[in-house]
């Protein structure tokens, strides 16, 4: 992929500053050093010129060259390569097979005259192995075939260090190190010239091509290979990147990182080593030499100089950028890191990563979009921004300048597609609320969930409610006029809420459920009213809505006082007595207050028993037979009534039964009476009034429950008695009072009973009674013999310990001291602990305890 302006080409040293009208002098060799520019010519000629760069208003650079001098080298030969020592202060001239040292500034041969001969070519080592600031290690390629020399370069003098035997004639050398890479007659090679060891790279043909070897880093070289590749190879025979596509007849290469340039017979081609992606060609005739120069890049015909000016790496990352192309934009940053500081490249590459994520959110790429804007910590509100009317009125957000897209809101970024727009608030949605938890929101939560807010309700989405019940920074003012807009009163009353304002909430939530506004969030909003009510702190909301929510459902507002936190109930706002003052328009209510009160609570309180029982009983008068009742209801409100008569002993009994004579409640005047300790007339109601005997057996048993067994047997000998005091000629009590016996014989004193029944009872018919009773009193009998045995067996192991404590002597002498009070014993008077602790028997006697017995109260 190509049209990334990478480079551009600019003039340096004119045709005629060079060689004014003499048409015959070309350009051989370059050289440049900091803004020293050398040219050699074919006439033997080193032109020395003073390179100037400066940059037009218009960004645009332009270089001026100024002739200092130049100098003929006394042949008639021409300058094959020229190579800058500024250590030295010296330029290496290779001419006529013989590289001459001369002074840098002036051009003169050094006064030795000294010189490197039998030279076709040679190489400067910019890794040199020896450590001498004042020396250049050159390579060069020998006229002796096969033979590559190394030399040491001083300021005024040359010496030879090693000379080297090739496989074959070397065309291209290039050093690091110790390391060659040379281009011989068919191959490539890295050459060790202190150890001769060697490594074979790839074939070539030297006959059809002209070589190319370049040092482009440590340890690392670029190669003209086969199929017009340019190879990449390191000093141990391996590439660690991907070759480049060049054309087949390639003249030069440099490299100006990122990128590898390379110089044919038209054009110059521009690379990345990121990518190894063809960036840019520039058209370029008759060109013959290509060389970088300490990141300066100069490109010459035989009779103009030009350098090839890198544009600033951001500028080619926002052209790429502004082109779309993400990936070459963000693989071009990251290969800049190296060349800047480290602050600013984050700075650079943070930027870089939004923007690449508004481009993929443009395409609606919104994994990657997110992807991106995460990586660059971006601005949310750069976002949220782009949604018309998001962000709150009171934000003062302004977007990224430069800015980070081009695009003025969603609308023109979609082009008023709907279908786009919508997916692109889905993709918001998304994105808020993963982000509005985390370190990115911090500064702006309040811009962040109102945005999320105005979404939610836009979209009538679910999540609404989830983030007005949870922590949340919606803006109330903002957010209120966008829930009624959209008409969300519920979620509108939830946002009151969160900001302490619940009588607003509340009165939205009635209105909702009395039909002046419509919302149909919740089909349960008046449930949902009684229970917000029942948790509400404000004990003037509650009195203010009790009447509402009453009037609405007895049984289900009264849950505002009967399910409110006990610590509530108990507090001055909420007494039962103002609660029970408030229900007297609410029958149905106050008898679920009063059960509350009764049941639940368990409140001793005489009233509220007393008017508990008075409401059952008047609603069990009302649903009698015969008024319309159904005995279901007639049945359950009796149950309740005797289910309280019978459990409860706080109520006024003899005011109850007053209200309950005449009615023909037998069954609770029964339990009434009970509750006098009247036995005898509750059993006779319960015997003779209402025949249910079973019911009389179940009094007795309520009746004593919790009480010793000799009031239950009482009550069973009560009971039997009332049956056998009928007529001989009442068979049903006299069947009643056998079922009697014989299903609770153990309740019975079986003396007494037999004493009791008639003569002429067969013992047939009593036979359960009697095996039951005769079972009962053989346990009874035996239970107390084990009983007794156990009590036999502690008392011996009592009498044991005694004897075993009594056996042990115990010497006391005037060394001895008591536990108590540390002082001797005067005489033989003591008290011991079970732990054998002594003390004396009046500090015993004066409450003292031994801490360390497990029981200090005993003593022995």
């Amino acid at each position: 992929m190509m049209n990334v302006k990478a480079f551009k080409l600019v003039s340096a040293v004119e045709r005629e500053l060079l060689m004014g009208d003499k048409d015959r002098i070309n350009i051989e060799c370059v050289e440049c050093c900091g803004k020293n520019l050398y040219v050699g010519t074919n006439d033997c000629f080193v032109y020395h010129f003073l390179l100037e760069e400066k940059t037009l208003p218009t960004g645009t650079p332009t270089f001026t060259a100024t002739k200092q001098l130049h100098r003929h080298l006394g042949l008639k030969k021409p300058v094959n390569e020229l190579r800058a020592a500024s250590a030295l202060n010296r330029l290496l001239v290779l001419c006529d097979n013989s590289i001459t040292l001369v002074n840098m500034m002036n051009l003169e041969p050094i006064p030795t005259g000294a010189r490197i001969k039998g030279a076709v070519t040679f190489a400067l080592n910019e890794n040199p192995v020896s450590r001498d600031p004042f020396c250049v290690e050159v390579c060069i390629i020998s006229v002796k075939r096969r033979t590559i020399q190394m030399f040491m370069v001083y300021e005024d003098r040359v010496q030879i260090v090693k000379e080297v035997s090739t496989p074959e004639q070397p065309f291209a050398v290039a050093v690091d190190g110790h390391f060659l890479c040379l281009a011989l007659t068919t191959q490539y090679i890295i050459l060790n010239y202190n150890t001769g060891a060697s490594q074979d790279l790839f074939p070539y043909c030297s006959e059809e091509k002209r070589p190319i070897v370049k040092r482009i880093g440590r340890q690392e070289f670029l190669l003209a290979g086969p199929g017009g590749l340019g190879m990449f190879a390191t000093v141990a025979g391996i590439s660690q990147r991907a070759p480049v596509h060049w054309s087949e007849n390639v003249i030069g290469a440099a490299i100006c990182f990122p990128y590898v340039l390379a110089l044919d017979d038209e054009f110059i081609t521009v690379h990345s080593m990121l990518d190894q992606q063809q960036k840019q060609t520039l058209p370029f005739k008759e060109g013959h030499i290509l060389q970088d120069f300490e990141g300066r890049v100069i490109v010459a015909t035989s009779k103009g100089v030009y350098i090839l000016v890198p544009l600033p790496l951001e500028k080619q990352i926002q052209d790429l950028l502004a082109s779309h192309r993400v990936e070459e934009a963000l693989v071009l940053a990251k290969g800049a890191r190296r060349n800047i500081p480290k602050e600013k490249f984050q700075v650079m590459y943070r930027r870089i990563l939004q923007q690449a994520g508004f481009i993929q959110f443009a395409q609606l790429q919104f994994l990657e979009a997110k992807e991106f804007f995460r990586s660059g910590q971006l601005d949310v509100r750069e976002l949220i921004s782009l949604y018309p009317f998001l962000l709150p009125t009171s934000s003062s957000f302004t977007r990224s300048h430069p800015p980070l897209h081009e695009y003025a809101d969603l609308n023109q970024l979609t082009q008023g597609d709907q279908e786009k727009i919508a997916q692109c608030k889905r993709f918001l949605m998304s994105y808020l609320n993963e982000v509005r938890s985390t370190e990115v929101a911090n500064g702006y939560k309040e811009d962040i969930d109102t945005a999320l807010l105005k979404l939610y309700a836009e979209a009538d989405h679910d999540s609404l409610l989830d983030l007005l019940v949870t922590e949340n920074f919606c803006l109330l003012t903002d957010s209120a006029a966008w829930l009624e807009k959209h008409k969300k009163y519920f979620a509108l009353g939830l946002l009151y809420h969160y900001n302490n304002q619940d009588a607003a909430a509340l009165q939205l939530w009635v209105n909702i459920v009395n039909g002046d506004i419509h919302d149909s969030t919740r089909s349960d909003l008046y449930d949902y009213i009684v229970d917000f009510l029942t948790y509400c702190s404000d004990q003037d909301l509650v009195w203010k809505y009790a009447d509402w929510v009453l009037q609405k459902s007895e049984e289900v507002g009264v849950q505002v006082f009967t399910k409110r936190p006990l610590e509530e109930q108990q507090q001055s706002g909420f007494k039962p007595d103002d609660v029970i003052n408030c229900l007297k328009k609410y029958p149905n209510a106050l008898v679920k207050y009063l059960e509350h009160l009764v049941i639940d609570r368990r409140l001793q309180k005489e009233e509220y028993h007393t008017h508990l029982a008075l409401l059952y009983l008047e609603e069990v008068l009302q649903q009698r037979p015969g008024a319309n009742s159904k005995e279901a209801e007639v049945t359950g409100a009796r149950a309740k009534l005797q289910s309280l008569l019978q459990k409860s002993s706080s109520y006024r009994v003899h005011f109850l039964i007053d209200k309950v004579q005449g009615t023909g409640l037998h069954m609770e005047s029964a339990i009434l009476h009970g509750k006098l300790e009247e036995h005898e007339k509750a059993l006779h109601i319960l015997v003779h009034e209402l025949k249910d005997f079973s019911a009389a057996e179940d009094y007795c048993l309520w009746s004593s429950e919790g009480k010793d067994s000799a009031c239950r047997q009482r009550l069973f000998h009560l009971l039997l008695s009332v049956y056998l005091s009928a007529g001989p000629t009442d068979c049903e009590l006299r069947v009643a009072a056998v079922d009697l016996l014989n299903h609770h014989a153990a309740e019975f004193d079986a003396a007494q009973v037999l004493q009791l029944l008639p003569d002429t009872w067969s013992v047939q018919l009593l036979c359960p009674f009697l095996m039951g009773a005769m079972r009962h009193s053989i346990h009874t009998r035996r239970m107390t013999r084990v009983a007794l045995g156990l009590a036999e067996s502690e008392n011996l192991i009592y009498k044991y310990d005694k004897m075993k404590l009594k056996g042990s002597s115990i010497q006391l002498s005037e060394k001895k001291l008591c536990q108590m009070c540390q002082n001797p014993f005067c005489e033989p008077m003591f008290v011991r602990y079970p732990n054998g602790g002594l003390v004396h028997t009046h500090c015993a006697a004066s409450g003292h305890t031994n801490p360390n017995s497990p029981n200090p109260g005993n003593r022995t």
